[in-house]
C-alpha cells in the first residue's frame, strides 16, 4: 500500500486590526458637499486559499455607535432611527459569498461579492478590491492588507430620511461611497 504525503494548507485566515483598519463613508450634503465619515469598532476575518483565491473569504463586523465624522449632532442624528438607528440594528455585517479574481502580487485587482447588512436589511453588494501587500510586523507577526470600495443607495437598506431642498434636490444624497483600508494579522 502507497501513502501518499497529506497535501500542503494552503489556507490562511488573518483577523482584521481595527487600529489599522479604516471602514469610511461619504454622501453629499445639499447636493453640493461631501461629508465624510468613519466607523471606528470593526472586527473580523479574512481567510485566504492561495491555491483556489475564489474560495477566499471575508467577515466583517462594525459597530454601529462608533460612527464619527467629526461632529457630535450630526453623528447622534446618524445614531437615531431616522438613519442608522443603533438601538434597533446595533451592528452592519458583511458576509462575501464568493471572491472575483485572483492576487498575486500588490497591486492586484478582484472582486468581492458579498451580503451588506445594514439596518436589519441585506442586499447583495460588489467591492472593487486591491491586494496592498503583506510583511511582517516588528513584534513578530505577519500581516496583509487590502483596500476596497463601492457605491449604495442607502434607500436600499431603509433609509429612507431626507429633506426636499427649497432650490431643488434633497438634503442628504442617495449614494454613498464606501471605502474600506483593511490591515490583517495571521490568526
Amino acid at each position: 500500500m502507497t501513502q501518499t504525503a497529506p497535501a500542503a494548507e494552503t489556507t490562511t485566515t488573518w483577523n482584521l486590526d481595527p487600529a489599522h483598519t479604516t471602514v469610511g463613508f461619504s454622501a453629499k450634503h445639499m447636493m453640493i458637499t461631501t461629508v465624510r465619515g468613519t466607523f471606528s469598532d470593526v472586527k473580523g476575518t479574512i481567510v485566504v486559499d492561495a491555491a483556489n483565491p475564489d474560495r477566499s473569504s471575508v467577515e466583517a463586523e462594525i459597530a454601529v455607535a462608533s460612527i464619527s465624522t467629526g461632529v457630535e449632532q450630526r453623528d447622534g442624528h446618524l445614531r437615531s432611527p431616522d438613519f442608522l438607528d443603533v438601538d434597533g440594528f446595533p451592528t452592519l455585517t458583511f458576509r462575501s459569498t464568493r471572491i472575483e479574481g485572483a492576487l498575486a502580487s500588490p497591486g492586484d485587482r478582484f472582486k468581492v461579492v458579498g451580503e451588506l447588512t445594514i439596518h436589519g436589511t441585506t442586499r447583495e453588494v460588489t467591492l472593487d478590491a486591491t491586494y496592498e501587500g503583506q510583511g511582517q510586523d516588528p513584534w513578530g507577526g505577519q500581516r496583509i492588507s487590502f483596500s476596497a470600495s463601492t457605491k449604495i443607495d442607502r434607500r436600499d437598506f431603509g433609509l429612507q430620511y431626507n429633506q426636499v431642498l427649497e432650490a431643488g434636490g434633497v438634503l442628504v444624497s442617495h449614494e454613498i461611497k464606501l471605502e474600506i483600508e483593511a490591515q490583517a494579522v495571521k490568526a
